[in-house]
C-alpha cells in the first residue's frame, strides 16, 4: 500500500515563520516535511491522516519523493505487510544538528535520537 503525503508547498523562509507562528500559537506538533531544498509540504492545518504516521528507527514504511505531471509529491510505501490494528511508520531521516530530539520508537535497533 501506499500513502501520499498531503499538504500546502511552501518555501522554506514561510516554514520558518510558520512554524515560530504554530508555537506562538500553542500548537504542539507541526508538521512540515522537506521535499527538496527548496520546498517544504505543512500538513499542520489542511494535511491528510499520512502526517500521523510516526518515526520508528525500524519502520514498516519508507517515504519516497515522486514527481507526478512535473510536481513532486511525498509518497509512503509499506516495505512489508502491514496487519490490522499495526502502527504505520517511517525513518523521519531528520539532519544531525546538535540538538538531539530524543527518539521514543523503542525498536531494538533505536538510534536514541530522531536526529
Amino acid at each position: 500500500f501506499f500513502f501520499f503525503y498531503v499538504g500546502q508547498s511552501i518555501r522554506q523562509v514561510i516554514a520558518d515563520m510558520r512554524e515560530r507562528r504554530y508555537e506562538k500559537e500553542g500548537i504542539g506538533s507541526s508538521y512540515l516535511f522537506r521535499v527538496d531544498q527548496d520546498i517544504i509540504i505543512d500538513a499542520t492545518k489542511c494535511g491528510n491522516l499520512a502526517r500521523f504516521i510516526n518515526h520508528s528507527c525500524n519502520p514498516n514504511c519508507y517515504a519516497k519523493i515522486v514527481t507526478v505531471e512535473a510536481q513532486k509529491k511525498i509518497v509512503i510505501y509499506s516495505r512489508q505487510p502491514v496487519n490490522v490494528n499495526e502502527e504505520i511508520t517511517y525513518d523521519y531521516k531528520f539532519p544531525i544538528e546538535d540538538e538531539k530530539i530524543p527518539c521514543l520508537c523503542a525498536a531494538e535497533n533505536c538510534r536514541g535520537t530522531l536526529n
